[in-house]
């Protein structure tokens, strides 16, 4: 063996043994800064590509069932509460209207005359008790006056029978007494007929009274009945004016013009997309460490890894989405096999992000939870007490009824 083949030999567990430290040095940095990530980094975060933008899909739908004659929203158009999307025909509304406000002024006006006729009960009991009165005065009179008549006749019959008058002046006394006696008969006739009257007017005056007491025109029985079917044609007109209950891009639109239209017929959807969130899907092995209020970072497929999103959970869902689904499976079978589950996290989105970058319904997400804050809680406890959303669209269709019935009957009222 020559020194060059001695030294090549030499020369090469040396160089095997440089790559194998080589190696092991590579080996040893790398797994330091796996282990050092996951001490600062990785054992603080959980992650999942398997989540979707979820949002409101806000069904629009008559309230009253009519033609359509005009059609003011159509998909990817944005809306505003309270714009006018559809238009009914409101024809037969307005005949119904009509005919609604005038049973009102008729209410109206005969009420009026139930309180004339109250009211003129009284001044008419005055004159009928008057009445009474001067009758019970003229048989006071009268009777006076056939006490006389009678004294004057038997003190001439007296004198008769003496000869000291002539039997002329005793027919005379005898018809003065039967004129007195009459008179006296016709006053009694007078006292009873007023007194009839007077309580004939009582009785008149109580079912007058009756039908008018404790009560003011507006709030009288009849008028209030016919106030309410006033209000109930006026919200038929207004609900044929089908409006947006809230803000947001308009989808899903399947009404057409002419079409017959029933009430709680989908009409068109609106997607309110500034109230979005994220539903993100993780491992239940995943979780352990997940608290409601935990902050989120968040990417789309959308607009890729130069948007970052950030948000916080709103809580975990109570059940799998297995445990939810349409046919859930059957694990009590002989071929079960185990499945890691997903359970849905529920992530909601900062409002100026999504402002600057509009997120849809149904977009793919990123997204990865620092649980570094583990103080927080695994189940909501406290209810809800403030509504989660709400429209004011639909009062404002009472309100302009109650302005209607209340001109109504300022109109009929008695203007002096």
């Amino acid at each position: 063996m020559s020194d060059q083949d001695s030294t090549a030999t030499s020369a090469t567990p040396g160089k095997r043994r440089v790559i194998l430290l080589l190696i092991t040095g590579s080996v040893l940095v790398i797994l330091l800064a796996v282990f050092t990530w996951w001490f600062f980094i990785g054992q603080w975060r959980t992650s999942t590509d398997d989540a979707y933008v979820g949002g409101n899909i806000v069904a629009v739908m008559p309230m009253t069932g009519g033609t359509v004659i005009a059609i003011h929203g159509d998909t990817t158009q944005a809306v505003t509460e309270g714009q006018l999307l559809v238009q009914l025909d409101d024809s037969d509304a307005r005949l119904q209207l009509d005919a609604a406000e005038a049973a009102l002024a008729t209410a109206v006006r005969e009420v009026r005359g139930l309180y004339a006729t109250s009211h003129g009960n009284l001044p008419l009991l005055a004159q009928r008790r008057a009445d009474l009165a001067r009758a019970q005065a003229e048989l006071a009179s009268s009777d006076a006056t056939l006490a006389q008549a009678e004294s004057e006749y038997k003190r001439r019959v007296a004198l008769a029978q003496q000869n000291f008058v002539s039997p002329e002046n005793v027919q005379i006394a005898q018809t003065v007494r039967d004129a007195a006696r009459a008179q006296r008969d016709a006053a009694t006739s007078a006292v009873q007929a007023s007194s009839a009257a007077i309580a004939q007017t009582v009785d008149q005056a109580s079912v007058s009274s009756a039908r008018v007491d404790h009560t003011s025109l507006e709030n009288h029985p009849n008028v209030r009945t016919a106030a309410v079917r006033v209000r109930e044609a006026a919200l038929a007109l207004a609900r044929t004016r089908v409006l947006a209950p809230v803000s947001g891009q308009v989808a899903k639109r399947s009404v057409q013009i002419g079409e017959r239209v029933a009430p709680g017929a989908a009409l068109m959807a609106i997607v309110p997309l500034d109230k979005v969130w994220l539903d993100a899907n993780f491992k239940e092995t995943e979780l352990r460490n997940v608290r409601i209020g935990q902050a989120a970072k968040l990417t789309s497929d959308f607009y890729g890894g130069s948007v970052i999103f950030h948000g916080r959970v709103l809580g975990l869902a109570p059940g799998t989405g297995s445990a939810f689904a349409l046919l859930p499976a059957q694990n009590a079978t002989g071929n079960w096999v185990k499945i890691v589950q997903r359970l849905p996290v529920r992530i909601a989105l900062d409002a100026q992000e999504l402002q600057a970058h509009p997120l849809r319904i149904g977009l793919s997400m990123d997204a990865t939870i620092d649980t570094h804050d583990r103080s927080g809680a695994v189940l909501t406890t406290l209810p809800n007490t403030s509504a989660i959303a709400a429209t004011a669209v639909y009062a404002q269709d009472i309100k302009a009824a109650d302005v209607r019935v209340a001109q109504i009957i300022a109109d009929n009222l008695e203007h002096k």
